[in-house]
């Protein structure tokens, strides 16, 4: 299939960044959409052109990095998918597809498609760990967890981070990510002694970061690869006034 690729193009943080047309042929309708920047980047590369840089790691889907605004949807078309998991059966021989990244003020661009994604990493560090001390392995039953909490707790801990609900959503929010990160250790015996302090501390590390309020549009879990639930800023909302209120 040939198709023509709009790409967000920009040097570096401080230049000013376009829209870049090219023309890819003969791509197998089974090859990733990674792949298919892949093959751009080759012939950009013999032709003498600079490649268009993106983020990717993984391929799996596990790792969150590939993230991208493709026809102004996070990751694309295809709901529950990552970039890389995103295949070209999925689009029409003759498609113009616009490809950009991922656009808030906490993601700034670094280099075309690549964004710096530390505003995540500065609201683990604020209260993403627990400092119970576990010492070795213990056995899987020495601590009684209710099944339903530990379903939701896993639920919460396959979010991978790649801020596909940030660039989704209208005001900038992070609130879906922080709140799964609240969660999945909050549900957990190990994550209650930080439980009151995690929330409070998560929130103010992610309102330093420039992330907008939460008004629950509900597009950051329309967008999520791994379906986090919206139930889960609900969530850490209740865990916020408790916490606040010192219950």
């Amino acid at each position: 299939m040939d198709i023509q690729v709009r790409v967000w193009r920009q040097a570096g943080p401080s230049d000013k960044g376009k829209m870049v047309t090219y023309d890819v042929k003969d791509i197998s309708p089974d090859a990733s959409f990674l792949e298919m920047l892949d093959v751009l980047n080759e012939n950009l590369i013999l032709s003498g052109d600079e490649p268009v840089a993106f983020d990717h790691d993984c391929r799996e889907g596990i790792c969150g990095a590939c993230g991208m605004m493709i026809n102004g949807v996070a990751h694309g078309p295809e709901k529950a998918t990552t970039t890389c998991q995103l295949h070209m059966r999925h689009f029409n021989d003759g498609d113009t597809i616009d490809v950009e990244p991922w656009r808030a003020a906490p993601f700034p661009v670094i280099k075309d498609l690549v964004v710096n994604r530390g505003a995540f990493d500065r609201i683990i560090q604020a209260g993403g760990y627990i400092t119970a001390p576990t010492g070795t392995a213990p056995e899987a039953h020495s601590t009684p967890v209710p099944k339903p909490d530990a379903d939701l707790a896993f639920e919460a801990a396959t979010c991978i981070g790649c801020g596909a609900c940030v660039a989704a959503c209208p005001n900038g929010s992070s609130m879906l990510f922080t709140a799964a990160k609240v969660a999945h250790l909050g549900l957990m015996p190990q994550g209650q002694p930080e439980r009151a302090t995690r929330v409070i501390d998560m929130l103010e590390a992610q309102d330093d970061a420039g992330f907008g309020g939460c008004t629950n549009m509900g597009e950051c879990t329309t967008v999520c690869p791994k379906g986090i639930p919206l139930t889960l800023i609900g969530r850490l909302n209740a865990d916020y006034r408790k916490s606040v209120r010192g219950n």
